[in-house]
């Protein structure tokens, strides 16, 4: 009997060692838990609110109307928040998000750069209501299907704000372009 409850004590120690460590290898790697859908959103939102922030800088700087440099200065505090928000989450589940924009991204923050008065609020307007019916379609997908709930959780929290952002680019768009052809 003190045979048989010694080899069953000594597989029972086996086992929970054998498990911490598998415990303690997930816990290292939380990237791990992370769905690859999870994580592919995770890095695309970060590389997108890092374009709507320097886009919106820029926005500052060489919109012609109030409106479009407010906007834009919405844009650096909204997305500077929901950045450093994603990049916490990123960062405690093990993932790497790009800080950088992408090439698309970049291109069109060059073609930017050479306009200037209406010709840069109509070219910024457009570009931010194309960007944000994107951004709420994917926010809205994610929180709804993230399987990770953290993840689902910043897309719900994080969608309000882009709902409130496409709705004023919606309503600031037009306005940019009647002005153009009005001083026509």
């Amino acid at each position: 009997m003190w045979r048989s409850t010694q080899i069953c004590f000594t597989t029972l120690l086996c086992c929970v060692a054998v498990g911490l460590g598998v415990g303690e290898a997930v816990a290292q790697n939380p990237a791990t838990k992370v769905s690859s859908a999870d994580k592919m959103f995770m890095q695309e939102a970060a590389q997108g609110g890092a374009a709507e922030v320097q886009l919106g800088r820029l926005a500052v700087q060489k919109g012609s109307s109030e409106e479009v440099k407010q906007f834009g200065q919405r844009m650096v505090d909204d997305h500077s928040r929901a950045n450093d928000q994603l990049k916490a989450l990123a960062q405690n589940k093990g993932i790497d998000v790009p800080s950088g924009l992408s090439a698309k991204d970049q291109a069109f923050a060059s073609k930017l750069e050479k306009l200037s008065g209406p010709q840069f609020d109509d070219a910024y307007m457009s570009l931010m209501v194309k960007d944000h019916k994107k951004d709420v379609a994917e926010f809205e997908k994610e929180s709804k299907s993230a399987k990770d709930p953290q993840v689902k959780q910043f897309a719900t929290n994080t969608l309000p704000t882009l709902q409130e952002h496409l709705q004023l680019a919606e309503k600031i768009a037009p306005q940019q372009s009647s002005m153009r052809m009005q001083d026509h």
